[in-house]
């Protein structure tokens, strides 16, 4: 599978789909399409780079991306794949080099002479797709499988090329430098528009004009005996802003109930509503779940225990690895709480739990930002 980028047209992308063949569209959200646009660390290891330009040895995020950009200064990305021989099920280990010509490996170690360079792919004629079940299917060494795909072939194995890198960050690393590689100031225009999209979304227009309806709709004061209307515009704000804190102390009332689960069943399941709350997964589920919507710092999600039959997991992504925070449910005076540290931090359920790491890093490594949603795997 791939995402499709912002300037791709659906309608082009499934008119190359050969009839009757076994592809589909799935809409998912993808925390980490632009994360490389975003992210203050070094988009590739220094062992990854290898610059055109003799005289720049280091460089600066920033000045990376810029120079991916410029297609007249293209810094070589370079790196060990594993790469399945054509016609062999057999895996080899061979250090690849990314040009603006195409991509390369080398058939005696890291040499870059010319007689060791085998031509292995042209991207601009090709897509890059992640491999799902690579193990199972291609008999790859790791989960962390790729395969570039020439628009010629239209369904089939025949012309895949297939790669497997040895860890996440090694896949993500080289996924991102196709990508620019292929688009270049395509990509970051597109990440400008999106970026502006969010600022500024297409519904939030001039203030649209009220209806004969709500014209016809004065504030009302129901404190004394008999309702009066109230004229004074200050008085109107200030009785609107005591609704809303009186609805506020009403809601989290409800939700802070006294939750005993013999005797508040409703507040100890009101996280089953949530959309970050995805009831019996495993952890291998949960993983592959995390992965297919980006390995961004505070993508996360909560599920039961599977080891714990009371308890809860909060599974949660940081520098590209996926970790799993233990919630244990406990009884005090009555009173039902959660904790992740043995009791020093205490949470009526889940949800307040949630929305407090979504504010507060706690004991977690990073604030929670983004729920995982529930797609088929």
């Amino acid at each position: 599978e791939r995402c499709l980028e912002d300037h791709e047209s659906v309608v082009e992308v499934q008119s190359s789909w050969a009839p009757g063949a076994d592809s589909r569209f799935v809409f998912r959200k993808n925390f980490a399409k632009y994360e490389l646009f975003r992210s203050s660390a070094s988009l590739f290891p220094e062992v990854m780079v290898s610059s055109c330009l003799e005289a720049n040895k280091s460089m600066a995020h920033s000045e990376l991306i810029q120079n991916f950009l410029n297609s007249g200064s293209c810094p070589e990305v370079q790196g060990f794949l594993q790469l399945r021989e054509a016609g062999r099920k057999v895996w080899k280990r061979f250090h690849f080099s990314l040009r603006r010509s195409g991509l390369y490996y080398s058939t005696k170690g890291t040499s870059k002479d010319p007689r060791h360079l085998q031509y292995f792919a042209d991207l601009t004629e090709s897509n890059i797709y992640y491999v799902t079940q690579g193990k199972k299917l291609y008999g790859t060494p790791t989960e962390f499988g790729f395969c570039i795909k020439p628009h010629k072939v239209r369904s089939g194995l025949k012309g895949l090329k297939l790669l497997c890198s040895e860890d996440e960050q090694s896949r993500s690393c080289w996924m991102a430098a196709f990508r620019l590689f292929k688009y270049g100031m395509q990509l970051y225009r597109n990440y400008q528009q999106a970026q502006a999209w969010l600022s500024h979304p297409p519904w939030i227009g001039p203030t649209p004009l009220r209806s004969v309806s709500d014209n016809a709709l004065v504030a009302m004061d129901f404190s004394g005996c008999t309702g009066r209307v109230i004229e004074n515009p200050s008085e109107v704000l200030t009785a609107a802003l005591e609704e809303a804190q009186a609805w506020r102390k009403k809601t989290t009332h409800r939700y802070s109930l006294p939750a005993a689960c013999h005797s508040s069943p409703l507040s100890a399941a009101i996280h089953r509503t949530q959309p970050w709350f995805h009831g019996r997964i495993s952890r291998e589920d949960t993983q592959q779940l995390i992965g297919r919507q980006g390995l961004v710092d505070g993508v996360f999600l909560v599920r039961e225990s599977q080891r714990n039959p009371k308890g809860f997991v909060l599974s949660l992504c940081h520098l590209q690895r996926i970790k799993h925070y233990l919630i244990l449910p406990s009884e005090e005076e009555g009173r039902l709480y959660f904790t992740m540290d043995d009791g020093q931090t205490r949470f009526a359920d889940l949800i307040q739990l949630v929305e407090f790491h979504q504010i507060n890093r706690g004991i977690l490594p990073c604030k929670l930002r983004h729920y995982c949603t529930c797609v088929a795997l």
